[in-house]
């Protein structure tokens, strides 16, 4: 009998991909076979970041599914109640769920979330790897914002 896959899921919004973001992926890999990886919607970024991303959410898609260590990269669903953000992982049944060191959301109401679902998945919260001053999009993007 075939070993199971251990399946990685990995969420962000990927504005301005840097190499935090690529350490960010790479371990989230290591913790399994496959990585799929949600890409926020462009309305999502608005509602939580206050403005539009810089890239549009096809592009963010296309770009983090080229990346080697994402096996699939997919957009998140539409968020119409606070709970839908999590309603994808009820699509792929993810073995861990990993989230970036700076991602607002808790762990604990996710498992709980997963647990009333019938799901029975490993959280984990990526630590910050490289320097936040220089490697977050948010940085990247006053930078160039004024050039």
């Amino acid at each position: 009998m075939a070993k199971k896959k251990r399946l990685v899921m990995a969420f962000g919004s990927f504005d301005i991909i840097h190499p935090g973001h690529l350490v960010y992926l790479r371990k989230a890999r290591e913790m399994g076979d496959r990585l799929i990886v949600v890409v926020a919607r462009d309305d999502s970024i608005e509602a939580i970041k206050g403005r539009p991303p810089f890239f549009d959410q096809k592009t963010r898609v296309r770009m983090v599914g080229s990346l080697r260590y994402v096996d699939k990269a997919v957009l998140g669903h539409k968020i119409r109640a606070p709970d839908d953000k999590y309603n994808i992982i009820t699509d792929y049944k993810p073995d861990v769920i990993v989230f970036g060191y700076d991602q607002r959301v808790s762990p604990m109401a996710v498992k709980k979330w997963a647990r009333k679902h019938g799901l029975h998945v490993k959280i984990v919260r990526a630590r910050e790897a490289l320097d936040r001053r220089i490697y977050k999009s948010s940085k990247i993007r006053e930078l160039l914002t004024s050039i």
